[in-house]
């Protein structure tokens, strides 16, 4: 019984160190974080629609009847990738 008794205890320690561990590395990361900057786009473009997710913003682009996708990190706001769209001829 002592020997179940002390595995149950270091088990229930163990989650509970897991735990902690979580609340406290994850504390200054995520939403908490706030940037404030301005992007600048070509003349004449419209936002279509953006999307957020691990960590980068997506946002679609209508310039001059063209679509466009630009890629932006959450963090810096700086453009990480863009992907245009064209027709085959």
């Amino acid at each position: 019984m002592l020997i179940s008794a002390v595995t149950t205890a270091l088990a229930v320690a163990a989650v509970i160190g897991v735990i902690g561990y979580r609340v406290f590395a994850g504390v200054g990361s995520g939403a908490a974080t706030m940037t404030d900057g301005t992007v600048m786009l070509p003349k004449g473009a419209h936002v279509v629609s953006t999307t957020i997710g691990d960590g980068r913003i997506v946002v679609t682009l209508d310039i001059a009847g063209n679509s466009e996708v630009r890629i932006f990190d959450l963090k810096t706001l700086q453009q990480t990738g863009r992907l245009r769209f064209g027709t085959e001829q």
